[in-house]
């Protein structure tokens, strides 16, 4: 391995410690070059969303930059070669190009990504269901399927459960996030099921929890619980050393800050969420105890 990839491996691995601590700590299931390559897809991914937070400065500069980001993509998948674009440093994209090739990556689930971010240029609340989720698919249910073929499957079947764990990871980080997202003018929640529940942005900002409040979340946790239950349906399909293992970790790690809102009592607004280190480390070792089978 020359030394450019290798210093772009380790550049996406930092990015990934810094930034993802769940997925960083869910990646010890994984072992060598899957390892590598998941790190140079969340890296290639969380180069793509400070691209959005940049253009937070100059909101009409975000389409060109997207624009620009399709190019990279055009020249990463469709030419084999790297293009340089800001902000993504040449030797992390050598890496992931290494990564794209050796695993048979798609450029398709990276477009759609690039969409979904396209989609909060114009879109800060959701009419239904339907809205959000094609908003959560296009978000995290496409970094699903950016890593179905790292972890060893791209049979049809196991790549609808394997966005089905995006989607249910976004819900997740939606329900935790909602007084940050607030802040920031955006309602990321279906307004037909708020108004079904008779609530209003004013009761959210108001940060009060109520029946009201506790109805419409527990529905909301009963969803991305379903989502996670056909994650796990996808896991057969693996065939990669330790990737059963990985996906397992991630969802009962993120399911996990589910039961953290349940347990108190859907408070999701005087602290944010997050399920503490030691019941990480249980949820790794009864993981790891479970029968790893390459197949």
């Amino acid at each position: 391995m020359s030394p450019i990839v290798l210093a772009g491996y380790a550049s996406a691995r930092e990015v990934t410690r810094h930034h993802a601590k769940s997925f960083y700590f869910s990646s010890v299931a994984l072992f060598g070059a899957r390892r590598r390559g998941a790190f140079a897809i969340y890296a290639f991914c969380r180069r793509l969303d400070d691209l959005v937070d940049q253009s937070q400065t100059d909101p009409k500069a975000l389409p060109g930059l997207l624009e620009e980001a399709r190019g990279l993509l055009y020249s990463l998948f469709v030419r084999g070669t790297v293009k340089a674009v800001q902000p993504w440093p040449e030797h992390e994209l050598v890496a992931f190009l290494d990564a794209a090739e050796r695993f048979g990556l798609v450029q398709q689930p990276f477009l759609d990504l690039v969409a979904g971010m396209e989609m909060d240029l114009t879109q800060k609340r959701y009419a239904s269901w339907a809205e959000l989720d094609l908003y959560c698919y296009r978000v995290a249910g496409t970094v699903g399927l950016m890593m179905a073929p790292l972890l060893g499957t791209t049979d049809p079947v196991a790549l609808v459960h394997a966005a089905d764990l995006g989607r249910a990871m976004q819900l997740t980080n939606i329900l935790r996030d909602v007084k940050e997202d607030l802040g920031l003018g955006r309602v990321y929640l279906p307004q037909d099921e708020l108004k079904a529940h008779g609530l209003s942005e004013a009761d959210l900002k108001a940060g009060v929890v109520d029946p009201r409040v506790r109805s419409f979340l527990a529905m909301q946790i009963g969803r991305a619980r379903t989502l996670y239950a056909s994650a796990l349906k996808g896991v057969p399909y693996l065939r990669g050393f330790g990737s059963k293992r990985v996906v397992r970790l991630m969802s009962s790690i993120y399911g996990g800050i589910l039961d953290v809102i349940e347990e108190r009592d859907f408070d999701i607004f005087s602290s944010r969420v997050s399920l503490p280190t030691r019941r990480k480390l249980w949820r790794l070792a009864a993981v790891l105890a479970l029968p790893n089978p390459r197949r």
